[in-house]
């Protein structure tokens, strides 16, 4: 079957706490999603705020290729005719090729707050739908609250969808507007919608009982042709159903046809740029497209996987364009440091292999874990193999850290040698971190020029045992890039300059190593 994939993330998305989008964002990320092959887009709500009535101005002369765009609003006020309905007016203005328009579909609610009778809000209804529809627009009934309505008085939200239907309505669209529905209910009612109405119809569920994929997939398999959600479930409260997930199941696992097969495969760089232009985190453990969505860290589970990808993994990854990770850690087998190396491109000999694995496992038991640091894994590797010789030594340093009335400040002093020659450097910074670090790169940058192209991304510092107090053994995990690479590297020690100064020097010499080609360091993908 063809499932009609409807994509809200630029109007419930934009509801998500920590999630915006500018009008600019608002067109990238259609014009993405057109280039995909979603079926629909809804833009916002053109009526509501100045933000999205630019988007629709400017929206319109997008060349929409394979995507319709949606408006959406709300149906007429009571007692007000349609064609005077300022919202209305504004929806057609909109010059969408489909109006979506949101009313009550529960009887409580229609009482509770509208205060209204039910008859009037069943005019609305049928009043909104026939006037856009004479418009000449794809009109879709958003059934607000419909999943409970249903379960508290069934024949008047079925009524509801009815009038809808009957007034010419594309679709109507079942709403579990709470969240809190149950796979079972949603089938339930679902199935019979498709008994009495008609029309088409959409499910479009929210995630506060972390349902919201299943309650979809339930819909699909009771009847419905559309599936509504946003891109990795952004919305308001706890957020949307995730169509990064629904698409991948009912391609992958059922069978239907939502997205062109090129598309599928791009899934999660399309969640990855979302997240991005949205400047929100994108959440290591999303399904199909999180960065930790087909990692394996017990040692048996990599044995497992390196003979048969299925013994441990639901999909392949590459089948949504992500990827494997094996993690090294203490739980590690030799087939992990076996797969990590040949994801290296390194060879050790079986004895070497053994001596890396008891290395590893006594660093982390001491505080230092490779899972997210290759380019320290990799410099161990090449220690342990006997075959680098780092191209610097750091032989001493010192740190103080001054308090002052007005400011804080700190100042290092670093001594290096390399080859024969040696460096005494000094350098202020604004903490005793910062201050290493710049004393560091100064000893250096008279025989490493290059090292001046190299800039910290990312520094954080994790407290390994939280019994000792200020005494913890602490993890220092360091992001740097020379603008075409990106590494990471770690330190740990009961010292945090001691854990800093050694993520800072792997970071270096990883850095000097990856010029002369010797490296594995990933590409950025901006």
């Amino acid at each position: 079957m063809n499932v009609a994939i409807y994509d809200t993330t630029l109007r419930d998305g934009c509801q998500a706490y920590g999630f915006s989008l500018t009008v600019d964002d608002k067109l990238r990320v259609a014009e993405r999603l057109d280039e995909l092959g979603f079926a629909y887009v809804e833009g916002g709500w053109p009526g509501s705020n100045p933000r999205d009535e630019e988007f629709f101005a400017r929206a319109k002369h997008l060349p929409w290729r394979t995507s319709r765009l949606a408006a959406f609003g709300s149906t007429r006020k009571p007692y007000t005719a349609a064609a005077a309905d300022a919202n209305l007016r504004i929806l057609l203005d909109a010059e969408a090729p489909v109006a979506t328009i949101v009313g009550k579909s529960s009887a409580e609610q229609v009482r509770v707050v509208l205060g209204i009778p039910l008859e009037e809000n069943l005019a609305m209804i049928s009043d909104s739908v026939a006037f856009l529809k004479a418009a000449g627009r794809e009109v879709m009934f958003d059934a607000e609250h419909f999943f409970d309505g249903y379960a508290d008085d069934p024949a008047y939200a079925l009524a509801c969808l009815q009038a809808a239907a009957d007034a010419g309505a594309d679709w109507v669209v079942l709403c579990d507007t709470n969240g809190g529905s149950l796979p079972s209910a949603i089938a339930g009612a679902c199935a019979q919608v498709a008994r009495t109405v008609s029309t088409r119809f959409a499910i479009h569920t929210h995630n506060d009982a972390e349902l919201a994929v299943a309650n979809s997939l339930a819909a699909i398999e009771a009847g419905a042709q559309q599936v509504q959600g946003t891109i990795n479930g952004y919305g308001e409260r706890v957020g949307n159903a995730n169509l990064c997930s629904i698409i991948p199941n009912l391609q992958l696992k059922l069978g239907h046809s939502c997205l062109p097969p090129e598309s599928i495969v791009r899934l999660t760089e399309l969640s990855r740029y979302v997240s991005e232009v949205g400047n929100a985190p994108h959440s290591l453990k999303l399904p199909y497209v999180g960065t930790e969505a087909f990692s394996h860290k017990a040692g048996m589970h990599v044995n497992a996987v390196m003979k048969g990808a299925q013994t441990y993994e639901h999909v392949a990854p590459e089948s949504v364009g992500n990827e494997r990770h094996v993690l090294v850690s203490d739980l590690s087998g030799r087939s992990n440091i076996q797969h990590k190396l040949e994801e290296l491109g390194l060879a050790l000999s079986p004895e070497a292999t053994l001596k890396l694995l008891q290395e590893i496992k006594q660093r982390e038991h001491n505080g230092t874990i490779y899972e997210d640091a290759d380019a320290s894994f990799e410099l161990l590797v090449l220690r342990t193999a006997g075959t680098h010789t780092p191209q610097f030594h750091l032989q001493s340093y010192s740190v103080t850290t001054v308090h002052r009335a007005r400011s804080d400040g700190s100042e290092a002093t670093v001594k290096v040698r390399v080859g024969k020659d040696r460096s005494l450097a000094a350098a202020e910074g604004v903490g005793p971190v910062h201050a290493l670090d710049a004393a560091l790169r100064k000893a250096l940058i008279e025989f490493f020029p290059g090292i001046a192209r190299v800039r910290l991304v990312d520094y954080k510092v994790r407290v390994v045992d939280n019994e000792s107090g200020t005494s913890a053994r602490v993890r220092v995990w360091i992001q740097a890039t020379d603008g075409h690479r990106t590494w990471n590297t770690v330190g740990a020690s009961p010292n945090i300059v001691s854990a800093s100064a050694t993520a800072l020097v792997d970071s270096l010499e990883y850095s000097l190593l990856a010029a002369e080609g010797g490296h594995t360091a990933r590409q950025l993908t901006g």
